[in-house]
């Protein structure tokens, strides 16, 4: 069979120029559009259910919410495993599939079977799908710098920054440390309200009932029709001071009778350091986007944004360094590779063509290798690319070429030059048929290899 497309190689010599055309296009066509990363992403193809229990312990969240949700599970198609985890307030529900299932797909199964049980669980408790990311997709990280408090920076971040990067393509959420939080808050004085006859549960069901918008209908005039809206939200501490939480004598009990209001912070959980506290972000890359392009997609945005005078977005984290690392190498490696096998084939054979012939197998092997990595989704990265071997890549071209070099100067006045290298082609061919012959032959699911009953 080998000696065969041997034969026929050489005798349609302008078929296998052709196939170099088709090989550059489709090759630099897989070069273009393969995604590049910093490392290889091996998370298995997974699911995680996030569900927030507040105030409960770890046995009644295992007990209550966690087997519940892990029951519902196990029932999946193409389910690999399902492992839980269960803390205070918190329970974490991973479902591994196959990788051979989509991840939306995935999504979906879970959610749906989610929908299914939500009556099963505790009033008030939500599940909710961790992000389609992985830990190998923190791309990028920043902080904020400016004449403004941590407080004001944060709601800069919540309601500029981050809602504009979060529209990117490819971006699978943006997560943010630091600064302090606002809030409305309403700090209420137990002897005022031991006073007028009321409890806490009386003034957090009076604030929120009034603070609503509510529809009223329509009235219908000659042959007009007018919608009615009842507006109640607050929008400021002086529309929450004036909510009226009880009547006494005809007098209303206001809540700024009993309680101040104000803005103020939330308590801190953590903090941001840097140069004093600031706030800290981090974009976070949907799986399977291209790394590289991402980053310059979210560096291109932040220099569009129109931040307040003095405030600036530094980064601190930017994988992109490693990424442009990563391909350098390997164009230095490609580079250095093709002219030490030229220099070394020209030295030994004496014969220019032979060795730039060689030397042209290490781009076309690249380009048959990038197609087979497009082709199973498998991401161009430091290991991917930083452990190719040149040697390996010629080393059967330098023996096909030493052979027909060889042939070529002994049989140059018996046989045409063309004859010579396909007797040289062959005797290659020959013993690569037999190795072929010998894996198959010993490899476990060879039905020959399997042994008899």
């Amino acid at each position: 069979m080998l000696e065969r497309i041997i034969d026929s190689t050489l005798a349609y010599r302008w078929l296998v120029l052709l196939g170099i055309l088709a090989l550059l296009a489709a090759g630099g066509y897989a070069l273009y559009t393969i995604p590049v990363e910093a490392f290889p992403d091996l998370t298995p193809n997974q699911v995680v259910v996030v569900t927030d229990a507040p105030s409960l312990p770890p046995t009644e969240v295992e007990q209550l919410v966690t087997y519940p949700i892990e029951r519902a599970m196990l029932g999946l198609p193409n389910k690999e495993e399902v492992r839980s985890l269960s803390k205070l307030g918190l329970s974490m529900v991973t479902i591994v599939f196959d990788d051979s299932v989509g991840m939306y797909f995935a999504r979906q199964q879970v959610s749906e079977r989610l929908q299914q049980i939500s009556s099963a669980l505790p009033r008030g408790i939500q599940p909710t799908l961790g992000l389609p990311a992985t830990a190998f997709g923190e791309l990028f990280q920043y902080t904020l710098s400016g004449p403004m408090s941590p407080m004001e920076l944060k709601d800069l971040h919540e309601w500029v920054i981050k809602p504009r990067l979060r529209t990117l393509p490819g971006v699978s959420e943006i997560n943010a440390w630091g600064g302090q939080t606002k809030q409305y808050q309403i700090v209420v004085d137990p002897a005022l309200l031991y006073q007028y006859g009321l409890t806490l549960h009386d003034v957090e069901t009076r604030v929120q009932e009034n603070n609503t918008n509510f529809g009223g209908g329509f009235i219908e005039h000659a042959a007009e029709q007018y919608t009615l809206l009842g507006s109640g939200r607050a929008i400021t501490t002086e529309d929450l001071g004036r909510i009226v939480l009880d009547s006494k004598g005809g007098i209303p009990v206001l809540l700024r009778d009993v309680a101040q209001v104000r803005i103020g912070a939330a308590p801190p959980e953590g903090a941001t350091l840097r140069n004093g506290e600031t706030v800290s972000g981090m974009v976070i890359m949907l799986k399977g986007e291209n790394g590289k392009k991402l980053i310059e997609r979210v560096k291109e945005r932040i220099r569009n944004l129109r931040l307040p005078p003095g405030v600036e977005i530094t980064p601190f984290y930017d994988q992109s360094y490693v990424i442009d690392g990563t391909i350098h190498t390997v164009e230095k490696n490609l580079f250095e590779g093709f002219v030490l096998v030229a220099i070394v084939l020209l030295l030994f054979l004496g014969n220019l063509r032979a060795a730039l012939i060689t030397a042209a197998i290490i781009p076309f092997s690249m380009l048959i290798g990038f197609l087979g990595m497009r082709l199973f989704g498998i991401s161009a990265n430091l290991m991917s690319l930083g452990a190719i071997d040149f040697g390996m890549i010629v080393d059967g071209a330098v023996v096909m070429m030493e052979n027909s070099i060889h042939r070529l100067q002994e049989d140059r006045d018996k046989i045409r030059p063309l004859e010579s290298v396909r007797q040289a082609a062959h005797e290659v061919a020959r013993p690569m048929a037999f190795a072929v012959v010998i894996i198959i032959a010993v490899y476990p699911g060879f039905p020959f290899s399997r042994p008899t009953r």
